[in-house]
């Protein structure tokens, strides 16, 4: 899909424009847009509104062809609801049905001529977003391990916005392009199989990408950790015949001397459970368990294409959580690297455990903030649904700051996150007779205890937890990636460049 901006004034009007289509909005009290009055010299707009061939309810969409007044070869009418200032959920269905349409028609250029400007509590920079981010979903194809591809999507491949054409629409334009291709690529090795989205795998892509925009990648292997200390990490690794990786991307866009933001992906590419079996049903979708590692490489796809002015750090810890003669037992006593014990009560409670280590690493990089973004207890869905990510910070000034960051940017994003409590009575449920941590708590507050663990390797340096396992993935028959939260962490890092 390619986009573009085309901007219409007294000379350049809309209605002398040459397109396949152009979408443009009417409303459920017989109103019309700007532009759907610029097309509407004949009245046939009008009295389709009045005739009742459209509600103007949102969602609702009328091709007219042929419109007297009106160069384009056809008009779409999109319903936006019943205020002319429009809502973000009206918008965003508007967007969504607009496009859905388009996918039918025998052209392959729109202009998306709805009031851009106009959405309640939002500038036009969030409006863009939603266009492209709306039109990569329509398009995103699921079928790339099928050895018959799906028929290819007819319909329109070029979309002009209908708004200003300055420096900052420009920006915004590009801005969302990146991060919607940051968002495909999270998708795509979060829906591919476990066999193929092995921790190799997702160290190749990391080198792609440093290839492609000029990032330093290293991929640490076994010896390496060993020689570290990543007792925790490697404990994980014990029963799979798959090698872990350790993968460290740097993106360098800012000055020397500034502290860079890190982000730690939580890059689990089959969780079984461990020793620790999961149940049968619904196993297939632990491919997902990487989607933290999955979001940090999405993200550094964005702030590359971006060549974002900031530097930042990406660390994910990749393994697969497998059975076998090898694999770590329930009660058995690890060293993590920064030296705390850990009694492993339950194998399938790894993902803490390689964090942990990773968490611990980042220390070496003196960051200005870590975020760490894991798939990581399925309490966070029993609490948040699949709406909002959890966030966890300590309780102080600079971790409050932090997280209003992070909050205000997953808003910005319509990506949002949701703060959960951690503090010393979570850790007092992580007590263990024999070793200095528990890797699970006494029942209860599951993602908070697991949050309160990783709190324990993250007290040199400003650190907020992401739990992404209700957003990351959707199940049921339109099962698979979400990529989310790309456009949290790129909002994130572009509101800190």
């Amino acid at each position: 899909m390619d986009f573009s901006i085309k901007a219409f004034d007294t000379k350049n009007t809309i209605a002398t424009a040459k397109a396949g289509v152009i979408a443009v909005a009417v409303f459920e009290n017989k109103k019309l847009s700007q532009a759907a009055k610029a097309l509407d010299g004949a009245g046939e707009i009008t009295a389709a509104l009045k005739s009742g061939d459209i509600t103007g309810k949102s969602g609702t969409t009328l091709l007219l062809r042929g419109l007297k007044g009106a160069a384009a070869e056809r008009v779409l009418l999109v319903g936006l609801g019943s205020d002319e200032t429009v809502s973000e959920k009206s918008f965003a269905g508007g967007v969504a049905a607009a496009l859905k349409a388009f996918s039918s028609l025998g052209t392959s250029d729109a202009i998306i001529a709805l009031p851009l400007t106009e959405v309640k509590e939002r500038d036009v920079n969030w409006a863009i977003r939603n266009v492209v981010q709306s039109a990569h979903e329509s398009v995103f194809r699921t079928d790339g391990q099928k050895s018959k591809k799906d028929p290819a999507a007819a319909g329109v491949k070029k979309i002009a916005l209908a708004v200003p054409n300055t420096a900052a629409t420009k920006l915004a334009l590009a801005q969302a392009v990146a991060i919607a291709n940051g968002m495909d690529l999270t998708k795509e090795l979060g829906n591919t199989s476990a066999n193929v989205c092995t921790p190799t795998h997702l160290a190749n892509v990391a080198k792609k990408l440093g290839k492609d925009y000029k990032f330093d990648v290293e991929v640490l292997d076994r010896k390496q950790l060993e020689a570290l200390k990543m007792n925790s990490f490697l404990s994980v690794t014990n029963g799979s015949e798959q090698p872990p990786k350790f993968i460290v991307m740097k993106h360098m866009g800012g000055k020397a001397k500034d502290a860079p933001v890190v982000l730690v992906g939580k890059g689990i590419t089959f969780d079984t459970g461990g020793i620790s079996l999961k149940p049968g049903p619904g196993m297939d979708e632990m491919k997902y368990d990487m989607g933290g590692a999955a979001s940090v490489l999405g993200t550094f796809r964005a702030i590359g294409e971006m060549n974002l002015k900031l530097n930042v750090i990406g660390i994910i810890a990749s393994c697969e959580n497998m059975p076998s003669g090898r694999a770590t037992k329930p009660g058995d006593i690890v060293t993590s690297m920064n030296g705390l014990t850990i009694e492993i009560l339950n194998t399938d409670a790894e993902g803490r455990l390689i964090l942990c280590d990773a968490l611990t690493y980042a220390e070496r990089f003196n960051p200005a903030a870590v975020i760490d973004i894991a798939t990581l207890t399925g309490a966070c869905i029993v609490a948040l649904g699949h709406h909002k990510s959890g966030l966890f910070t300590r309780d102080d000034e600079a971790h409050n700051k932090l997280a209003d960051e992070i909050l205000a940017a997953g808003k910005n994003a319509s990506d949002t996150a949701w703060r959960l409590p951690i503090g010393e009575e979570y850790n007092e449920q992580l007590k263990s007779n024999f070793a200095d941590l528990a890797n699970i708590g006494t029942p209860g507050g599951a993602s908070c205890t697991a949050a309160a663990f990783l709190e324990n390797f993250t007290r040199k340096y400003t650190w907020a937890h992401l739990d992404i396992a209700g957003t990351a993935w959707k199940s049921g028959g339109a099962k698979g990636a979400t990529g989310r939260p790309v456009p949290l962490l790129s909002n994130f890092l572009i509101n800190r460049a």
